[in-house]
């Protein structure tokens, strides 16, 4: 999300329209696909985007409670910002992994960008998409063996307004050739020309070659819809144009304001829960030169909804009644995360917990704490032998209850809690850890377990 349209164009967009060619059949590959205007997950399943975008690069400190209430709130992906080294300081490898295991620890499909090829041709210092190419391509090992889980946006809103944007089609195509070439199996993103809105149509009537130049078949397109899409028929007829084609299509920004016009967040929502389209809002928090009210919440804080906030999420065809979580996580918790219940970033101190018997350790710590509950999180450690199962149990001191849990099986009973791996997360190798997650009422002290108890199997 940046800089505003060519107003004086937007009349184009019900005039002149030309239909989009055919897509090609889908081809196998690994982790995400396209099927027809479908994005389907490693199992083969269909799978809708019901999302966020964070901004990472610009606040790496807010990444792991920001994911937590992302989850909380009931999205099933989140948009990360990275950069690649022309306007801002590039993520390592290092950061992307990290960033990469939070997305799976909340069962979050990870979709990664490259933010400084925003507004190339207008805005000064914006990075091509060949250099965000060279980026993907130096961090490659963060992202091999993650194609069930990430989806590679190449880069954010990659031209601006102007003469620039003539080379969308073929430089978008290139890009393609050459992640594929480098060894890139993963599902790939590209967005519109024109700050993301494609109000000249470059993206929307080159759709089909920039698809058919993907050797795996598997590009999704990504139209950011602000100011440009301000009326009911320009949104229905912009998607509906990508699903006559047979091509896959997915908003990925969109707001309820915005400096460049009043975009029609109701249709884009309804349209896309009628048509079975992928959307994510801008953005989480931390928005700013006047554009603070795309925060969805305030000050990083789930507990803090902005009316955007509400409107995504608790509105008609919104996250939490639409949202259906990635098979590829497998079988659903004991009971899903918290959607009604938001937690805040004022985390308590987090414990430790003594060595414990059996062949794993267990350490629990309070993530987030808000009046009359908290937000927590328990990591599993294998010893020095590998484990195929863990159990592990506590005692709460102070009457705290259990609201909800995730990646666990939990069951309490008054003050005792017992918390058994789900399917997907009771092997662990020697040394390997996993974590689970929890939400809990309090009473106005919230002491910690003195000792949680891990037992493995």
């Amino acid at each position: 999300m940046r800089k505003p349209w060519w107003g004086a164009l937007v009349a184009a967009l019900i005039t002149g329209i030309t239909a989009v060619a055919v897509a090609q059949p889908a081809r196998a590959a690994t982790g995400f696909t396209v099927s027809g205007t479908q994005i389907v997950d490693g199992n083969g399943t269909p799978f809708v985007m019901r999302g966020v975008n964070h901004a990472h690069t610009w606040y790496p400190g807010q990444l792991n409670t920001s994911l937590a209430g992302i989850k909380a709130l009931g999205a099933n992906t989140v948009r990360v910002v990275l950069a690649s080294g022309q306007r801002w300081t590039a993520n390592t490898a290092a950061d992307v992994t990290n960033v990469i295991t939070q997305c799976k620890a909340n069962r979050l499909i990870c979709v990664l960008e490259v933010h400084d090829t925003t507004g190339y041709g207008e805005q000064s210092g914006a990075a091509t998409l060949a250099q965000a190419v060279d980026y993907w391509i130096s961090i490659k090992s963060a992202l091999a063996g993650q194609e069930n889980y990430v989806i590679l946006n190449i880069g954010n809103e990659p031209y601006g307004n102007g003469t620039a944007t003539a080379t969308w089609a073929s430089d978008t195509r290139t890009a393609i050739t050459r992640l594929r070439a480098a060894g890139f199996a993963h599902q790939i993103m590209v967005d519109a020309p024109n700050w993301g809105q494609d109000w000249q149509f470059l993206m929307r009537d080159n759709a089909a070659s920039v698809f058919a130049a993907d050797p795996n078949r598997n590009t999704v397109f990504s139209i950011h819809m602000y100011g440009v899409f301000d009326t009911a028929a320009e949104i229905t007829d912009y998607l509906g144009r990508f699903q006559t084609a047979g091509l896959p299509i997915v908003v990925g920004e969109f707001g309820n304001l915005h400096s460049d016009g009043d975009p029609d967040e109701d249709t884009i929502m309804a349209t896309a829960q009628q048509r079975g389209i992928g959307y994510l809002g801008w953005s989480w928090s931390g928005n700013g030169g006047g554009v603070e009210y795309l925060d969805l919440v305030t000050n990083f804080d789930p507990a803090q909804l902005t009316t955007w906030g509400q409107r995504l999420f608790n509105g008609a065809n919104g996250i939490k009644a639409t949202a259906k979580e990635a098979t590829v996580f497998g079988a659903p918790p004991s009971s899903s995360p918290p959607t009604s219940t938001s937690p805040s970033t004022s985390a308590s101190p987090s414990t430790s917990t003594p060595p414990p018997s059996g062949a794993c350790t267990a350490t629990y710590a309070v993530t987030s704490s808000w009046s009359g509950g908290f937000q927590g999180a328990v990591t599993v450690k294998a010893g020095s032998a590998p484990i195929t199962g863990w159990t592990v149990t506590w005692t709460w001191p102070s009457g705290q209850r259990l609201t909800n849990s995730w990646n666990a099986a939990v069951t309490t009973s008054g003050d005792g809690v017992t918390a058994r791996n789900a399917s997907y997360n009771g092997t662990l190798a020697a040394g390997a850890s996993t974590s689970w997650g929890f939400t809990a009422s309090a009473t106005t002290t919230n002491t910690p377990p003195t000792t949680v108890v891990c037992a493995a199997s």
